[in-house]
């Protein structure tokens, strides 16, 4: 299972995230879930990068440009901004929702 949430402050990134957002929708639909987790897409004041947090149930191997994992209430999350397009974007988040468990 994934489930995403967005949280931002302008617009500047609105139909980007409605794009990627669809995308991960999508991602289930060809390849099981082993490991539910939940992406969160999100700004932060005075940055113009896109900011996503992936937080699994399981621990994950870690991977490239991605920081963490770090221990978090849910589960383990992984952090990375973004400044590219919305199909590369969410091949970024696609390996790390499907990222091998340690």
């Amino acid at each position: 299972m994934i489930t995403t949430d967005h949280k931002l402050l302008t617009n500047q990134w609105t139909c980007d995230v409605e794009t990627v957002e669809r995308a991960i929708g999508r991602m289930s639909e060809h390849r099981a879930v082993t490991n539910p987790c939940r992406v969160v897409l999100f700004e932060v004041a005075r940055d113009r990068q896109l900011h996503v947090n992936v937080t699994h149930t399981r621990k994950t191997k870690a991977i490239r440009g991605w920081a963490g994992p770090a221990r978090v209430a849910d589960g383990f999350v992984n952090n990375r901004t973004f400044g590219d397009k919305p199909e590369r974007i969410a091949g970024h988040i696609r390996e790390m929702v499907f990222a091998a468990t340690v």
